[in-house]
């Protein structure tokens, strides 16, 4: 099984607006973040179970997106939801149980806040080992939105934090791939495999060696479609000379585990 832990979809209304709205420089879209886009997607490049993650850059529109991306779950689509800072911690707990959502997206690039906001971590104490949280890590903007989000903030949150089930994009650190290397491998996070506009852009040798160093039952291939083509991805994945028993858990046991899915 195929599971993908980094797409994003929006209502088909918004989606174009959504795609064009904050620019990361050198990156194009591959697709046009709709869900009969990502499912399009899927049936061409043979993910099972895409995580599509949703994001509400303003705490007004939590319960919205919450609603929304809870709509949208399906056998093939897993809803990851949202939460924000300027909410009352029991107002985004409740808005995640009653929609159902289990996992949460941290985007410190459009929410504006960082890894280690002090109201954040108040969300992260009330999570325990209830909800997963899948967060971006590294650059992607501008100086101040780079500084939200970094290895070192992820290490001390696990350390913060030992009962939470983590998951951080981009290795562990977006353009930040030595801090990363050096900060988290082996520690208890999970790393997701995005590096748009392709993973094909490291050395194979340096992603092997961090994921026969950080154990691959602890790294989860992601796509961050629409912004990378999956196929391509799991192309670069499948280049790597991983055993198979790696590749189960890249491509899909790990994320399993970690979202409880099929439990």
């Amino acid at each position: 099984m195929i599971i993908d832990a980094h797409t994003h979809i929006w209502p088909d209304k918004i989606a174009d607006i959504a795609l064009t709205a904050n620019p990361v420089p050198g990156l194009e879209p591959r697709g046009d973040g709709k869900v009969s886009g990502l499912d399009e997607s899927m049936q061409r490049t043979g993910v099972d179970l895409s995580c599509c993650l949703a994001i509400a850059n303003e705490a007004r529109h939590v319960h919205r997106v919450n609603e929304f991306v809870a709509g949208i779950a399906s056998e093939t689509r897993f809803p990851v939801g949202t939460v924000h800072v300027d909410l009352p911690v029991e107002e985004n707990i409740d808005s995640l149980r009653r929609n159902g959502i289990t996992a949460v997206k941290i985007h410190p690039l459009f929410q504006r806040f960082a890894l280690d906001d002090s109201r954040l971590w108040d969300i992260f104490e009330a999570f325990g080992d209830e909800f997963s949280v899948i967060a971006h890590v590294g650059a992607g903007g501008d100086e101040f939105t780079n500084s939200l989000s970094s290895p070192d903030m992820v290490r001390r949150i696990t350390r913060q934090f030992p009962d939470l089930r983590l998951v951080a994009c981009h290795f562990g650190g977006y353009k930040l791939f030595d801090d990363a290397e050096e900060l988290l491998s082996g520690s208890d996070v999970v790393l997701e495999t995005s590096w748009p506009p392709s993973l094909a852009l490291l050395r194979p040798e340096r992603v092997k060696r961090l994921i026969r160093h950080h154990g691959s039952e602890r790294i989860a291939f992601g796509s961050d479609w629409p912004m990378t083509d999956p196929k391509a991805e799991l192309q670069a994945l499948d280049s790597l000379g991983l055993t198979s028993d790696e590749i189960e858990n890249v491509l899909g046991a790990t994320l399993a585990r970690v979202y409880r899915i099929g439990a």
